[in-house]
């Protein structure tokens, strides 16, 4: 079985749901292939509404490629008119990870973005170790980018750090200070890496870790970090994986941190292409257009965007200022195989509701439920078979406030709370569940599973009895063990 035709975006609750990927390679990147018109025309195809081309920060990048790429974006969004193609940059964060930063289209992107990448990039200015220096430079890169929509040189920009545990580099108290520092600019980071092929066993693929997540702690890496962190569970980082782990201890003070997926796209899994010969990318700052070669792509650990990966979101109209609106509101929820078709997600006090990303404010004391709709998946994924989402679960966290110390990455209060059986059901299934009188501030989000790999989670099974596995390196079939994620609806008593 194959799938024929596209998904097609979902209106529910009164916005348009836009699948999309914010972090995307091209030939503009030192270890890119395919031309912008190779990725917006893939995105389209499997489905996409939006896409953030970000070529690697750095030298060439910044001197000749963020100059270049434009054009082609540029043609790309005259040709391809149901996609919305954004240019970015995967930025070099100094002193941490890498991260990607987008802005609205509109006449000075470039210009915005180059001098953004000329000052604040850390393989630019050779600023990437884990020093205070290098950490406010960062802070200064996402000020630059708030100083630029509040200048109007462009009407919004973006950051989302992206493989935030890869290396151990992203502490939680960097986390916690681009959130503080420009909370409308630094918004989230990745809950699953791309790169997700590179688990499939070989010959057949790779043989590798999901998301190349098989390194080790480096001089620069957080040492609080345990050595679990450096792998996935279940596809996703374990920042997002852990119940009770570092993303609730931010969203359990009250802190808005969104997540996302991405493809990361590269080198295409069973994609034979490669740079064309003669590139010089030292030189002109891109490879020469890919050319098939004798292999078959076998090594390579990439989908192409909207193959496997999916970050939907919320918006109100099929716009740019649309897309940056939702991401920011934190009207997300994230899927990999298209292991659902569709999802609605509200808690309800009488008459009064909130959706994913959002705050309902209700009278203190009130009764409280929360309403789940999953349009289960009625047709193959791109791998050719129809998945089974098994379980759903209900993760609840009461809002304790500010933590004392900002390196803090547990939220012990944390922990799943519900947990649903699908079972042989097909179309569409609902589920309710009382979550309670509304006494103090809290914030609930769900999880869900195909059911093929769980383990006790990180913390327990107290916390969280059945989470993801963490992945076996160099064993890791991502079609085998599928999951989604939500954002948090946050619950506030009034008064």
């Amino acid at each position: 079985m194959s799938r024929r035709t596209p998904p097609r975006p979902s209106r529910i609750n009164g916005y348009l749901w836009l699948a999309g990927d914010h972090h995307v390679h091209t030939q503009y990147s030192r270890d890119g292939v395919y031309t912008v018109a190779d990725q917006v025309h893939q995105a389209a195809r499997y489905g996409l509404g939006w896409l953030v081309i970000t070529d690697h920060g750095g030298e060439q990048h910044a001197k000749i490629g963020v100059e270049k790429v434009n054009s082609e974006i540029l043609a790309a969004r005259a040709q391809v008119r149901d996609l919305l193609v954004f240019q970015g940059l995967e930025w070099n964060v100094p002193a941490a990870e890498e991260a990607t930063v987008f802005v609205h289209p509109g006449p000075d992107e470039v210009a915005v973005l180059k001098e953004f990448e000329t000052l604040f990039d850390a393989a630019v200015r050779g600023t990437r170790a884990s020093t205070p220096a290098n950490e406010a430079l960062a802070i200064a890169g996402l000020r630059f980018l708030a100083s630029a929509v509040a200048g109007q040189r462009v009407a919004d920009a973006l950051f989302l750090a992206n493989h935030p545990s890869r290396n151990g580099v992203d502490s939680p108290h960097e986390l916690r200070a681009w959130r503080d520092a420009e909370p409308h600019i630094a918004i989230g980071f990745e809950a699953a890496p791309g790169h997700q092929a590179a688990g499939i066993a070989a010959p057949a693929g790779p043989g590798r870790a999901r998301g190349y997540y098989d390194g080790s702690p480096t001089p620069d890496s957080f040492p609080g970090y345990p050595p679990e962190s450096y792998r996935t569970w279940g596809g996703f980082d374990w920042m997002t994986a852990t119940v009770g782990g570092l993303w609730d201890s931010l969203l359990s003070e009250g802190r808005p941190w969104w997540i996302t997926v991405n493809s990361d796209a590269h080198y295409v899994y069973g994609d034979p292409r490669d740079h064309g010969p003669g590139s010089d990318f030292p030189a002109t700052g891109r490879h020469n257009d890919p050319v098939y070669t004798d292999g078959n792509g076998a090594t390579n650990a990439d989908f192409w965007p909207g193959y496997y990966s999916r970050t939907h979101v919320g918006v109100t109209d099929f716009s740019y200022a649309a897309v940056m609106a939702g991401l920011r509101a934190g009207r997300i929820w994230v899927d990999h195989g298209a292991l659902i078709k569709g999802l609605d997600v509200t808690v309800r006090s009488n008459d009064r509701w909130a959706t994913l990303g959002e705050t309902l404010v209700a009278p203190r004391g009130g009764p409280l439920t929360l309403l789940i709709t999953v349009d289960l998946a009625d047709e193959p994924n791109w791998a050719g078979f129809i998945p089974k989402l098994a379980r759903v679960d209900v993760i609840l966290s009461p809002v304790t406030g500010p933590v004392a110390d900002p390196d803090t990455f547990l939220a012990p209060q944390a922990r799943v709370v519900k947990s649903f059986e699908v079972g042989a059901a097909r179309g569409r299934v609902s589920f309710t569940y009382d979550v309670g009188r509304l006494d103090h501030p809290f914030y609930v989000r769900l999880r869900g599973t195909d059911g093929n790999r769980s383990a006790p989670g990180y913390l327990g099974p107290s916390v969280d009895p059945r989470g993801p596995a963490m992945d076996v390196p160099g064993d890791a079939d991502p079609w085998t063990d599928l999951w989604f994620y939500t954002n948090p609806i946050w619950v506030w008593p009034e008064g």
